[in-house]
């Protein structure tokens, strides 16, 4: 009966611990990441239903895009020197767009309709 209860502890002990240890790993920023986001970002329509999408930010800058399904796997990737992307191959539904101007990053939701 004791050999159970001091595996049942150990195993909490070990999740606890391991718990701790990956909560560590983050950086500590007040809460926020190390990236930067694109200032003035906006993309429209979402949701997105003739084909194609505007990107505008604040900046002239190229601007690499990368879209993911719902299971992650990259579907598009482009690189944007104007403001509109054709996203017209896409299959009707949820999309994850990342978007990355210079050394700023942003990402957001893309319904596809």
């Amino acid at each position: 009966m004791a050999k159970k209860y001091f595996y049942t502890i150990f195993f909490f002990l070990f999740l606890f611990s391991a718990r701790v240890s990956a909560q560590e790993s983050r950086p500590a920023t007040n809460g926020k990441t190390q990236e930067s986001t694109i200032e003035g970002l906006s993309f429209y329509p979402n949701p997105v239903s003739n084909g194609k999408i505007y990107i505008t930010s604040k900046s002239t800058l190229d601007k690499e895009i990368a879209i993911y399904d719902v299971l992650g796997k990259k579907v598009l990737q482009s690189v944007v020197t104007s403001k509109e992307l054709n996203v017209s191959s896409l299959s009707p539904g949820v999309y994850i767009i990342k978007i990355k101007e210079g050394d700023a990053t942003a990402t957001r939701k893309l319904i596809v309709k």
